[in-house]
């Protein structure tokens, strides 16, 4: 399993919009998320910075992302989101969405 954390800036002038837009997810988003191996996926905010969590559970992350970022209703979606938000200058898996560094991880305890 890979975990992926990505940060993204919100358009203050665009809060309510995308924050109404992800009251209501489109269903055929989030089977596309789910049929690349996506589990888990949390979008958090504070201020106007937005956190993103998901977990990848399959065997090509690439090929996975490629197929989210064909599907057309996603792009549709992406069309409404992108101009909510305001890139950092470095993105990456997420396309817009800048990937943060995965530092310390807690573990599950060995019991003897």
């Amino acid at each position: 399993m890979k975990r992926v954390a990505q940060t993204i800036r919100l358009r203050p002038e665009r809060r309510e919009e995308y924050l109404a837009l992800h009251r209501e997810v489109w269903p055929g988003v989030e089977a596309t998320l789910r049929a690349a191996n996506v589990r888990n996926y949390t979008i958090f905010l504070r201020g106007d910075t937005l956190f993103s969590y998901f977990e990848y559970h399959g065997e090509d992350f690439a090929a996975d992302m490629a197929a989210v970022g064909d599907d057309p209703e996603t792009r549709r979606w992406w069309e409404l989101t992108d101009p909510c938000q305001h890139p950092w200058p470095d993105t990456g898996t997420g396309g817009n969405w800048s990937d943060l560094e995965e530092i310390w991880h807690l573990t599950e305890e060995s019991h003897p």
